[in-house]
C-alpha cells in the first residue's frame, strides 16, 4: 500500500520588521517552534537580530536596530 505524506504544520512564522531608521522589511522567517509560551513572539526578536548580524557581516553594512516586530498578515 502507498503511504500518505503527513502534512507538516507551519514550520516558519513570517514577521514584518520596522527598524529605528524607518526602513521596513517584510516576511522575515522565524522557526515556529521557538514561539509561544510565556514569552509569546519575543524570541523572534533574537532570531531576527542574529539574521541581521549575519547579513550585515556578509554585506559589510550593519543593520539598524529593530524598533518593532509584527506578524505578517496571512494572505
Amino acid at each position: 500500500m502507498a503511504r500518505r505524506k503527513v502534512k507538516q504544520e507551519a514550520e516558519f512564522v513570517l514577521f514584518d520588521v520596522l527598524y529605528e531608521d524607518g526602513t521596513r522589511r517584510s516576511n522575515r522567517r522565524v522557526p515556529g517552534s521557538i514561539l509561544g509560551g510565556l514569552d509569546g513572539d519575543e524570541p523572534a526578536r533574537a532570531v531576527i537580530e542574529e539574521q541581521d548580524r549575519e547579513l550585515g557581516g556578509l554585506s559589510g553594512q550593519p543593520r539598524p536596530l529593530i524598533a518593532s516586530l509584527t506578524r505578517s498578515s496571512v494572505r
